[in-house]
């Protein structure tokens, strides 16, 4: 039985002395005496850690996908940090590398599917695998049916918010059939389970995230590659930003159980558990992350 300390005791003899006390031992040294206690075997068998997994991030330089790179981050993961514009996504990977992290950043247009294909694969060539893709990166575009704008609305949610998620699947999923923890991880929306006036793109695009979601669950299973999606609701984003606050907290205390927006970092734990090792029979789920918005009658 090997043993670990635990606490410092004090007493006032000169003499060394073990002495066991059922699981306890105590070792006397002098003025000193120090209580061990036994290292027991866990019980539970699968790993909470994603540490030094690969975890690409698309829409990683603000908000939810910000959050979500810091926490992987934080967890142990090296990040993949991929945005549109360059100055944000060298913050992020800075932000990572202060705190100890590990990261590399790539601009990443989600509507190029040249560009899509190469970052991946540059990724997947600097750490050697992929074996987490988080689709995050998103726009939110509300129009009306009749508008004149609708059409271009709609090709661009479509394209950003859905044909994007099928691009960096393809793309990834030779990287993640070579890792024995894949985990592909849709960023979607309450707007996916329902509807808002005036946003039909956007709801029509997510509520095709969760369908692309399911379907790839059931493709993907027999080789051991979980999809699951995460569905935000009112979250404290850039998105969210231009609202004021207290037609924000009027909002949040009629629909919401909890009576508050969410941040980012609650949104980015709910992503983190599907991509750790223990969550690996855990696939084609649906997780709204929203304060009880959609449990909420009144």
């Amino acid at each position: 039985m090997s043993y670990a300390p635990f606490e410092y005791l004090t007493t006032a003899s000169k003499n060394v002395q073990c002495l066991q006390r059922g699981r306890a031992l105590y070792v006397r040294n002098g003025a000193t005496a120090t209580l061990y206690a036994p290292q027991m075997p866990r019980i539970s068998k699968l790993s909470r850690s994603v540490k030094d997994r690969v975890a690409l991030v698309t829409g990683a330089a603000a908000g939810m996908g910000r959050a979500t790179a810091h926490l992987f981050a934080d967890e142990g993961a090296k990040v993949v940090v991929t945005d549109v514009s360059d100055g944000p996504v060298s913050a992020v990977v800075d932000e990572i590398m202060a705190a100890g992290g590990t990261a590399i950043g790539f601009v990443l247009d989600v509507t190029d599917a040249d560009r899509i294909e190469h970052v991946v694969a540059e990724a997947a060539n600097h750490f050697g695998v992929i074996d987490h893709l988080i689709n995050n990166a998103g726009v939110s575009r509300f129009v009306a049916i009749d508008d004149p704008r609708y059409e271009a609305q709609w090709t661009e949610s479509f394209e950003v918010l859905l044909t994007a998620q099928t691009r960096t699947i393809r793309a990834a999923l030779p990287h993640l059939r070579q890792s024995d923890a894949a985990r592909i991880v849709n960023i979607a929306s309450t707007e996916g389970l329902g509807a808002t006036r005036y946003g039909s793109p956007y709801t029509a695009a997510k509520h095709g995230v969760i369908g692309l979601t399911k379907s790839l669950a059931v493709e993907l299973g027999r080789e051991g590659i979980t999809v699951n999606c995460v569905c935000p609701g009112p979250i404290n984003t850039a998105m969210t930003a231009e609202i004021d606050e207290q037609s924000k907290a009027t909002y949040a205390k009629r629909r919401t159980a909890l009576g508050r927006y969410g941040d980012p970092e609650e949104v980015a734990h709910a992503t983190l558990n599907f991509c750790l090792p223990a969550s690996r029979y855990m696939t084609g789920a649906v997780l709204p992350v929203d304060g009880g918005l959609l449990i909420k009658n009144a």
